[in-house]
């Protein structure tokens, strides 16, 4: 009779052999820890991937923020195609326009008068006289500034900073010179302080971009 039999069970429950019997855990408590252990790491991903959707959200949205910023600014502003050409082709100087004046008002003189200031400022002065018949007492305006086309951004540009409200036309002339027509409402010559002032304004590049 072995020692680990209970007394009084004589040898029916003998244990035997060198091997014991070992308790195992449940099945169904491994399953649980699994599960648990399952959910942890896909909660963990679930959160990490919401960070990182806020992350590029936040960045899209400071990025923008600094590029309105900066347009509204204009320091990101590309200068606009009309201020690089007035860069590349600044106005050219009243030394280098020839001038002609003609009055077209019944007053006389005018153009004289006219073409001795104009002088004064740096113009060369070509003609003087009364306008042409087509003009001629038909210019209810304080003038009109005639020229070729290739003029419209130079010669007519400084010279009608002369004279305030004179209104510039194009003609098919092919040469350089251009013609200052006195009109009924010509008072004088804008002052010569205005006038460098103007110059300087239409001379000075435009802010750029489209922005």
């Amino acid at each position: 009779m072995s020692m680990l039999t209970p007394p009084g069970m004589g040898g029916k429950y003998r244990i035997t052999g060198s091997k014991y019997p070992r308790m195992r855990r449940p099945r169904h408590r491994r399953r649980i820890v699994l599960a648990a252990i399952a959910g942890v790491v896909a909660l963990g991903l679930v959160g990490w991937g919401t960070v990182q959707l806020i992350d590029v959200f936040t960045a899209d949205d400071g990025t923008k923020k600094k590029t309105t910023t900066a347009t509204a600014s204009g320091r990101d502003c590309k200068p606009s195609p009309s201020a690089s050409a007035a860069v590349a082709k600044p106005l050219p100087k009243p030394a280098q326009i020839k001038v002609n004046v003609y009055n077209a008002t019944p007053r006389a003189g005018l153009a004289k008068t006219t073409a001795d200031e104009l002088k004064k400022r740096g113009f060369v002065i070509g003609k003087v006289g009364n306008a042409p018949a087509a003009y001629d007492k038909k210019i209810p305006g304080t003038g009109i500034l005639l020229g070729a086309p290739a003029a419209a951004d130079g010669p007519l540009t400084v010279l009608g900073a002369q004279l305030k409200g004179a209104k510039s036309q194009h003609d098919t002339r092919t040469t350089k010179d251009v013609d200052l027509l006195i009109g009924t409402a010509f008072k004088s010559l804008s002052v010569q302080k205005d006038a460098a002032q103007a110059l300087a304004t239409l001379s000075r590049p435009a802010p750029g971009g489209p922005c």
